[in-house]
C-alpha cells in the first residue's frame, strides 16, 4: 500500500481554501503571455516580494524565465470571463489579451484595466517544487483602487464572490 496522498484528495482538501483570482502576464519578444493564477502570495515587505506558483510545463513559465518581468492583476467579480478564458487549455499562444482591456505598466507588461490592484515585478528567484515552480518577484510598482470591494474568489473548484 502506497503512503502517497492521492492527487484528488489534496485537490479536494485545498479546494476548501478560498483564494483570490489573478491574471499574471509577461512580455517576451513583443508577445504577451498570460494565465489565470490563484496561487499568489505576499512573501516579504523588505524587500517587497510576492510569489506565484506555476506548472513546470507552462508556456508562461518559459516566457517569464526569458523576460524576467511580470505583472499581476487582482480580479474583481467582473473579471470572471477573462479568468475563464486564460485558464482554458489549448487557447492560441498569441493574441491572448486581444479581448481583455489592458494597459502597459512601467515594465512593459500588460495589466488588466478593470482590476482591484496591480503589481509589476522583476523576477527575484525561482524554486522548483514538485510539478510546479515558485517564481518570486520583487515588486517595483503597485497600485490599488481603495473604492473596490468586489473580489473574484476561487472556492471548491469554481469562481464565486463575497456577496
Amino acid at each position: 500500500m502506497s503512503s502517497r496522498l492521492e492527487d484528488t484528495s489534496l485537490r479536494f482538501a485545498m479546494g476548501h481554501f478560498a483564494t483570490g483570482i489573478t491574471i499574471v502576464t509577461t512580455l517576451e519578444d513583443g508577445h504577451d503571455h498570460a494565465m489565470t493564477a490563484n496561487s499568489i502570495t505576499s512573501v516579504s515587505l523588505e524587500p517587497p516580494l510576492v510569489l506565484v506558483s506555476v506548472r513546470n510545463d507552462s508556456g508562461w513559465l518559459a516566457a517569464v524565465e526569458s523576460s524576467g518581468v511580470w505583472g499581476v492583476s487582482l480580479l474583481p467579480e467582473s473579471g470572471r470571463p477573462a479568468a475563464s478564458w486564460l485558464s482554458t487549455g489549448g487557447r492560441p499562444l498569441y493574441g491572448q489579451l486581444a479581448q481583455i482591456p489592458h494597459h502597459r505598466g512601467d515594465l512593459g507588461v500588460a495589466l488588466v484595466d478593470d482590476s482591484l490592484a496591480t503589481l509589476e515585478c522583476r523576477t527575484y528567484s525561482a524554486h522548483e517544487a514538485g510539478d510546479h515552480t515558485l517564481v518570486v518577484g520583487e515588486v517595483v510598482a503597485s497600485r490599488a483602487d481603495a473604492r473596490r470591494d468586489d473580489p473574484l474568489i476561487y472556492y471548491r473548484s469554481r469562481y464565486t464572490s463575497t456577496r
